[in-house]
């Protein structure tokens, strides 16, 4: 197998095209960079990542599942509730600009329509129009009519209410266990065993018996939907 010989030169250009054609790649690889950051804040992960945290501290297990696996089905988890959308953006925008049908600028506006729909379906009102006010801009007739730096931390703290809401009703069964066996321990004088040590059996116990993965995994992906 031949090896590929790269060689990058740094000279004058007597052409303005290379000169825009190195400033393109270099915001390319800048996009590239926060590739991460749009992942987290502008797609269903920070709902799901979160609720899952939640189920760990719910049941008191520390660090199981670890974190890389928390993460990763998360992330997966992501892939799917944004399947839709990607192929949207892939059919409308990704494909047209390869094959050279749109420009540039218009791919981005074309392709950044499903995502803007997606966020406005799970933004609230009320934190829309908090940004809408800190920004000064005048009020929106349309959904066109917000920016995107409005939408998406609009978007955000919308994820963060639901997700509490979620791990709120994922903690109430498991603090009355912990209370039912801090009560029962105290009744029989025994101060000096932790009550997290006997509840955690019967915590996992429940969790498996109602099928606690596929309850919360089926009702974070329908929450999108």
């Amino acid at each position: 197998m031949p090896i590929p010989n790269l060689n990058l030169d740094v000279g004058t250009s007597s052409e303005p095209e290379q000169v825009v054609g190195s400033i393109q790649l270099l915001l390319l690889l800048t996009v590239l960079t926060l590739v991460p950051a749009i992942l987290a804040l502008m797609t269903s992960f920070t709902r799901i990542v979160i609720v899952l945290s939640f189920i760990r501290n719910a049941l008191a297990t520390q660090q199981t599942p670890p974190n890389q696996v928390l993460i990763g089905l998360a992330i997966f988890l992501t892939f799917f509730v944004m399947a839709p959308v990607y192929s949207q953006i892939n059919e409308a925008a990704i494909q047209p600009y390869l094959s050279g049908e749109i420009e540039q600028d218009e791919a981005l506006a074309i392709g950044a329509a499903p995502l803007r729909e997606f966020m406005f379906s799970q933004t609230r009102e009320k934190d829309l129009a908090l940004f809408v006010n800190i920004s000064g801009a005048e009020r929106p007739r349309t959904k066109d009519d917000v920016a995107m730096h409005v939408l998406v931390p609009a978007f955000v703290i919308s994820e963060l209410k639901t997700a509490f809401q979620m791990g709120f009703m994922i903690f109430i069964p498991f603090i009355i266990i912990d209370m039912v066996v801090a009560s029962t321990l105290m009744s029989m004088g025994m101060f000096m065993l932790p009550p997290v040590m006997i509840s955690l059996p019967f915590k996992l116990l429940l969790f498996v018996m109602v099928d606690g993965w596929h309850l919360v995994v089926k009702s974070l992906v329908e929450s999108f939907f």
